[in-house]
């Protein structure tokens, strides 16, 4: 596990890097297609260490897993009612994450109050993000991974909303800060409670389990920018979109904390 705590923050740390890169290429003018080849080549060249750092795959962990002997019945175990709230709220916590990392920045750059610590943001997400894992596990450990997940997404619900109803560069900031420490946090402890739940039923579902809160996760990941932009566009302002965001996320911390 603290392997894994160490790969994470990688994450967190790639959104500094990138906030840096941009802050610097905005200072010195550059224009967006600069600004897309700069990013390109730093891609690059950081897949080139990962390439170099990433071990090669043992024959052992190439081989087919197995399911197990599944039965159909496993399947029928697996959708308990704790099951699909958990699958409905990470697509809720899909769909309000989205929002806010998507338009946090641009929310700063067009608020007057807010443009002078536009190139921060970004950056304190990362930061924010980078020792997340860690510090969701020890929570988890202490509450379980269920009632730790519906506690992250009060704690982003509450950063959400500091962005949409202040101008306050600190509130702003605080808020930007919330939601990059718990995003991750949150991203993990529905995987672990989806895990635990599936061997808790006697399934060997495992899998099936992980694919399912990723494909809603994903759904609401496409949903929350395509409805952040049709409300954007009928009131002008991200607040709508962000407070939408914002009751997503309460609702996903209520239905995973039933």
């Amino acid at each position: 596990m603290p392997c894994l705590q160490f790969i994470f923050s990688g994450v967190g740390i790639g959104i500094a890097l990138s906030a840096v890169l941009i802050a610097v290429l905005n200072h010195n003018t550059a224009d967006w297609q600069t600004l897309w080849l700069a990013s390109g080549l730093a891609t690059a060249i950081l897949l080139a260490g990962a390439t170099v750092l990433v071990p090669a795959r043992s024959s052992a962990s190439l081989a087919a897993p197995t399911d197990g002997g599944r039965s159909p019945e496993d399947g029928r175990r697996t959708w308990s009612p704790t099951v699909i709230r958990l699958v409905a709220a990470y697509g809720l916590f899909g769909f309000g994450y989205v929002i806010t990392a998507t338009f946090v920045s641009v929310m700063a750059r067009t608020t007057p109050s807010l443009t002078e610590i536009e190139p921060f943001v970004w950056l304190i997400v990362g930061l924010s993000a980078a020792p997340s894992i860690y510090v969701w596990n020890l929570i988890a450990a202490k509450l379980g991974a269920r009632r730790a997940f519906a506690l992250a997404c009060l704690v982003e619900a509450g950063g959400v909303a500091m962005t949409a109803v202040s101008t306050s560069p600190a509130i702003f900031l605080i808020g930007a800060a919330l939601l990059g420490g718990t995003f991750m946090g949150i991203t993990a402890l529905g995987l672990a409670e989806g895990r635990r739940l599936t061997a808790e039923a006697g399934t060997s579902a495992v899998r099936q389990m992980l694919a399912t809160l990723t494909a809603s996760f994903g759904l609401g990941q496409a949903a929350g920018p395509w409805i952040a932009g049709q409300l954007h566009g009928v009131t002008g302002s991200f607040q709508a979109p962000s407070i939408a965001a914002a009751i997503a996320l309460v609702i996903a911390a209520a239905l995973a904390g039933l």
